[in-house]
């Protein structure tokens, strides 16, 4: 490495230790047991304490070292002054001794647009909590079908995602995906999570790359914000088998480890923090983000966050799932 890295490169390898701050964060909260939970609009849209330290974190972090960069998060928070002990200042070095790809080598910082979810799956999160509680409850009990019980339902874990995505140009370009609670199933001692990271250019990293079989459609889809629209459109994909989760990153790692063959959300819920850094790391191994008409997002600083035409997301044969979108959930849902 010759000189200092380009500032994405910088930016990205930084964002990659803050995630894992993030996520460090995301597990303290869950097992101190005091969630601190309130509803945003209603019992589907929780933020948590981890929501809120999390963001505090990643956005305070970043914007010391980046001053100008345009960070937006998911969650509108006062201001106040963040405490030192939230600060994460570490960058990861195998970023920054990557070769930045020549289109993005000469970007500015202020041209840059950072979408933060700090919290994706905050509904799932806090459904996990209460497992954990009630396995506590059963152990000190003895009782031993309550423990079973609660033990089967902490899969939701794997719902929990941190998510910083990078974009410049209106496109997203790099993204990092925390999961806080990967290897959970080892059970006490264990050594939890792990981070992804992806760009444009450079490929994706921190997980190894598979597909579903090429005879198979597997559908990964809400768990808790379906309706009519949704459903009809899932089934005009002729799914060979329908995977119900919650969080977007949750499901575009489905899609990336060779679990599911295309995320479809045919619904205005999902946001530009969803998104952002799901796609860069999808489109990095050659896959396609699109709302439901086919259509790509723009992540600039000043677009609206909704992301109304709903999310389409494939490794591969994207354009046979846009084929398949009903005229009916077209009319449903407005194209950005």
């Amino acid at each position: 490495m010759s000189g200092s890295p380009a500032v994405v490169m910088r930016l990205l390898a930084s964002a990659y230790t803050v995630a894992e701050k993030a996520g460090a964060i995301v597990r303290r909260v869950l097992h101190s047991g005091e969630l601190g939970v309130v509803e945003k609009t209603g019992v589907n849209d929780l933020q948590t304490l981890a929501d809120r330290l999390a963001q505090q974190s990643i956005c305070a972090s970043l914007t010391r070292r980046f001053p100008q960069l345009h960070i937006i998060g998911e969650e509108e928070l006062p201001a106040e002054e963040i405490k030192e002990d939230l600060i994460e200042t570490g960058q990861r070095e195998e970023i920054l001794h990557k070769t930045c790809p020549a289109e993005y080598r000469e970007v500015k910082e202020e041209e840059l647009v950072v979408w933060v979810d700090p919290l994706d799956g905050t509904k799932e999160y806090t459904e996990a909590s209460r497992c954990l509680q009630r396995q506590t409850e059963a152990q000190i009990q003895h009782k031993g079908s309550d423990i079973c019980q609660a033990q089967a339902q902490l899969w939701l874990l794997d719902n929990v995602t941190v998510l910083i995505g990078i974009a410049y140009g209106g496109r997203a370009i790099a993204g990092v995906i925390n999961q806080p609670f990967y290897n959970y199933q080892l059970g006490e001692g264990a050594d939890l999570g792990r981070t992804m990271w992806g760009m444009l250019g450079l490929g994706a990293f921190g997980f190894q790359l598979q597909e579903v079989p090429g005879d198979r459609r597997i559908i990964t889809t809400t768990r808790s914000h379906s309706n009519k629209v949704v459903t009809d459109c899932v089934d005009a994909m002729e799914p060979h088998e329908i995977i119900r989760v919650g969080g977007a990153g949750n499901k575009i790692i489905q899609l990336v480890e060779g679990k599911a063959s295309a995320y479809v959300f045919a619904s205005p819920g999902c946001k530009k923090w969803d998104t952002c850094a799901t796609e860069a790391i999808l489109h990095a191994v050659g896959g396609k983000l699109t709302d439901i008409f086919g259509n790509p997002y723009c992540y600039d600083a000043n677009v609206k966050h909704m992301n109304s035409a709903g999310v389409l997301a494939t490794l591969r044969n994207h354009e046979y799932y846009v084929s398949r979108v009903p005229q009916s959930v077209m009319q449903a849902l407005k194209s950005d």
